[in-house]
């Protein structure tokens, strides 16, 4: 075989997209978490520029009863089922109003048919091994319970995921974990989630560039046919920084010092969620700056190959926003969702 077709069936293997994006969305979801409170609130528009809240930007579900640790969602990701047919959503199970403390220990996985009805699986990363799913698989900790953050998770449907019983497909789950006996700075790691969105493999280490990284977000850009990830760098640098890998699980690279969120200056930027307007072939980023005070809820533009950044704007319409995820809905979803809230 020669190097060529090796490294195209290679490449075939390793790199393929996600759940496919609606090819003429109707309108957009702006899922977030809310600036009055830990809970999950929604916004609509329907050119992804002008928003507007639903609900009052006030809690689109029971956030007491399905974030079972410590009754508080932080920094919602939401995403497409793997079949394309309902809808998936996790969120950091953290409530500082109560905890008094910037700890939390455990992530939400929800699920819905119609982003109105929502259920949950949480997973209490201080119990150790017993909560996951593979129990013959190695353990990243000694000590479980000395976890003291589960940070920023977020989801991809990963088609090729292949499970012990020969099942394909996973929900590739990634976050930041902090243990307080074991390592010296948080680091991005990632799970498997089963089709069901119910069942959770081990941690395993995404990447660890040897200083402290929070707020990862993956996706897939068709102009260069690989995943690029924006991620915020505690400490040295300020900014939001892009790097990029042919595989969800790497190798990913250091990212790159010249291509990164440099127009906030000094100011503290986190939260990364790039998302792309029908008819435009660049991206937008949303992004929290949170030296101001009020924090600020920032979109900035890109070009195709999610690089070149530009043109940053606060968000328009949305009263109280933070860390969160864009969906592109269809006539029926966005129209449901009014009807609902309104």
């Amino acid at each position: 075989m020669t190097k060529k077709i090796f490294a195209s069936l290679l490449v075939a293997l390793t790199v393929i997209p996600a759940v496919a994006q609606l090819k003429n969305p109707y309108g957009y979801l702006y899922c977030h978490m809310s600036r009055r409170g830990e809970w999950t609130a929604f916004a609509l528009s329907r050119d992804g520029e002008n928003w507007h809240d639903l609900n009052g930007g006030n809690e689109v579900y029971d956030t007491g009863k399905l974030s079972a640790i410590e009754g508080g969602a932080r920094d919602a990701y939401i995403a497409r089922s793997g079949d394309g047919k309902s809808f998936v959503m996790v969120t950091t199970d953290m409530c500082t109003r109560k905890s008094r403390q910037w700890w939390n220990y455990g992530i939400n996985l929800l699920r819905s048919d119609d982003l109105i009805h929502w259920e949950s699986v949480t997973f209490d990363f201080r119990k150790g091994p017993d909560i996951f799913c593979d129990p013959e698989s190695p353990d990243v900790y000694e000590d479980y319970s000395a976890i003291h953050r589960v940070w920023a998770p977020q989801v991809i449907w990963d088609e090729n995921y292949t499970w012990a019983d020969g099942q394909r497909g996973g929900y590739f789950v990634y976050y930041s974990l902090l243990n307080s006996k074991e390592d010296q700075y948080d680091r991005i790691f990632y799970s498997y989630a089963d089709p069901s969105f119910t069942r959770l493999t081990k941690p395993r280490l995404l990447f660890d560039w040897g200083y402290a990284t929070i707020d990862a977000d993956i996706v897939w850009v068709e102009a260069d046919k690989k995943w690029h990830m924006m991620i915020k760098k505690e400490g040295g640098q300020r900014g939001i920084f892009t790097t990029k890998s042919e595989s969800l699980t790497g190798m990913w690279p250091e990212p790159d010092e010249s291509d990164y969120v440099d127009f906030e200056g000094n100011k503290k930027c986190e939260g990364a969620s790039a998302f792309r307007i029908a008819g435009e072939e660049g991206w937008r980023v949303g992004y929290v700056e949170y030296s101001s005070r009020p924090i600020r809820y920032r979109i900035c533009k890109a070009d195709e190959y999610l690089s070149n950044f530009h043109s940053p704007e606060d968000i328009k319409g949305v009263a109280d926003p933070q860390h969160g995820s864009f969906l592109p809905l269809t006539k029926k979803e966005y129209r449901r969702l009014e009807k609902h809230w309104k």
